[in-house]
């Protein structure tokens, strides 16, 4: 398990993962970040900062940069997984044989898997094995990357089978700006971080389209019923989703302008193209693939999710964002049925 004085690898240099190094390497500890593209990992041995994905944000001098996986993962007590989820298979398949075999395997990652609708971990769990599912964790929470990266104060969830992996990694990523929370719901808490991003493009196309704040109110409540009524039927506990990874990361992602899929939302809603939109920037909004993935989960289970498929038909289909709009008011009345542990 990991000790403060052993290598802690991080797959994936993106924005979150960047934060993540900084965390961990601002704590003296050594960090091995591997990097996607060799000019991004040029930068950031020259300068120490990482120019595409978190500018301005210099790292410590404990943290080192790799392309190759063997150089990042040898001899690491920890391998932190932050790839965008749709490569995350990928990734993980072209380093499984360089993961140290003892080592802590931790899932950053907000995401589902388009195709299976598998959450992150269940990925890693998929491809290094089901030998690792007892050094198996996610870490997730309303955590804006350069907001921790800048030492900001953030509180997040670290969820683990295994308590005594779960208590290491919390004192591991734990600093007095970084408070972390664990939990054994292992599902829960990546299920959260993962739906939240689709309510989240619908909250922006709302804002978009100048719905108004009762609006916004309305699809963050009725969106949180959602993950909750899907997320209890695929076993997740509804406790869970109530909490920092479900509720408090709803709440960040629907509301913020830092919010990439917010953002994107708000500009569908102001009639911009899908495709014009993620061609201008390096950044990935998890929600737009993820909007598959749920409604193809909540088809498999039949559980109600229209908020997801508006969005999903928003985003796929071309469907108008006023006429998705227009169905979702129009829908049959019924009783409210608040989020609650009693949600089916």
């Amino acid at each position: 398990m990991t000790k403060r004085a052993d290598p802690i690898a991080i797959i994936g240099a993106g924005s979150w993962g960047t934060a993540l190094g900084k965390l961990l390497g601002d704590q003296g500890l050594a960090v091995r970040l591997w990097v996607y593209e060799a000019d991004v990992c040029d930068a950031l041995r020259r300068t120490g900062t990482n120019p595409v994905y978190l500018p301005e944000v210099p790292l410590g001098e404990t943290v080192s940069y790799h392309t190759a996986f063997e150089e990042a993962l040898s001899g690491a007590a920890l391998a932190c997984f932050v790839t965008p989820s749709h490569v995350l298979r990928e990734v993980a398949t072209a380093c499984a044989r360089d993961v140290p075999e003892n080592a802590a395997i931790l899932s950053a990652t907000k995401g589902m898997e388009s195709d299976t609708a598998m959450l992150p971990a269940e990925v890693l769990a998929d491809v290094l094995g089901e030998g690792v599912l007892g050094r198996l964790a996610a870490l997730s929470g309303p955590s804006f990357a350069v907001e921790v990266a800048r030492g900001l104060p953030t509180a997040v969830t670290v969820a683990a089978r295994d308590e005594k992996v779960g208590r290491a990694l919390q004192e591991t990523f734990a600093t007095p700006a970084f408070r972390v929370y664990l939990s054994s719901d292992v599902k829960g808490v990546q299920f959260g971080g993962a739906v939240k991003n689709v309510i989240a493009i619908a909250t922006g196309i709302a804002d978009g389209l100048g719905l108004g704040h009762n609006a916004r109110a309305a699809l963050i409540t009725r969106g949180l019923a959602e993950m909750m009524r899907l997320g209890q039927r695929m076993g997740a506990d509804p406790l869970t989703l109530s909490g920092l990874s479900g509720l408090g990361d709803l709440v960040l992602t629907c509301t913020s302008e830092l919010s990439r899929n917010r953002t994107l939302g708000f500009r569908i809603g102001r009639g911009e193209a899908l495709d014009r939109i993620t061609a201008g920037t390096p950044m990935v909004a998890e929600g737009v693939r993820t909007s598959t993935a749920v409604v193809r989960l909540a088809e498999r289970l039949n559980v109600e999710v229209p908020i997801s498929r508006q969005v999903h038909e928003i985003l796929h289909d071309g469907k108008p964002p006023r006429v998705a709009v227009h169905e979702l008011m129009a829908r049959e009345l019924k009783a409210e049925q608040p989020p609650s542990i009693h949600t089916s």
